[in-house]
Formats: structure tokens, sequence, C-alpha cells
């Protein structure tokens, strides 16, 4: 299973979305419907899968799924 389709579980899980509906352009407030309170609670299932520590000020420059992606693999070991 490739990052993104782990991505898009979480993603899909943690929003109520169709995973068909998520792609790495998709905008998480815009495209997926996420709110503040889902961004934190999607954040935190990312660090826990994946095992990264998101700091704050990174988590708010993420606003597509691309970004999730190009976090992870800059700092996920």
């Amino acid at each position: 299973m490739t990052v993104l389709e782990k991505l898009k579980g979480i993603i899909a899980e943690e929003l109520g979305v169709e995973k068909d509906d998520i792609n790495a352009d998709s905008n998480l407030a815009d495209d997926l419907g996420a709110d503040s309170l889902d961004a934190v609670e999607l954040i935190m299932a990312i660090e826990e899968e994946f095992d990264v520590e998101i700091e704050d000020s990174e988590a708010t420059k993420i606003k597509t799924v691309q970004d999730i992606l190009d976090y992870l693999e800059e700092h996920a070991g």
C-alpha cells in the first residue's frame, strides 16, 4: 500500500468522505470539508499512523493532501 493510499484511508475515516473523492490536489477544507477540529484530529491520526510529530507551526501550513505527502516524505523515517 502506498503512502497516498494509506493517507486516503485515514482522511476518508476522519472526514467521512469517500476515498475516491480524495486525490493529491484535494484541499482539506474546500474540497473535503474539514473544519479546524477535523484538521486537528486528522493531524493526530496521521502522527499516530506514520509515527511522526507534526509541529503546530507546520500543521498550519498543511492545506492539501499533497502538503501532507510532502511533509511525510521529508520527515517520516
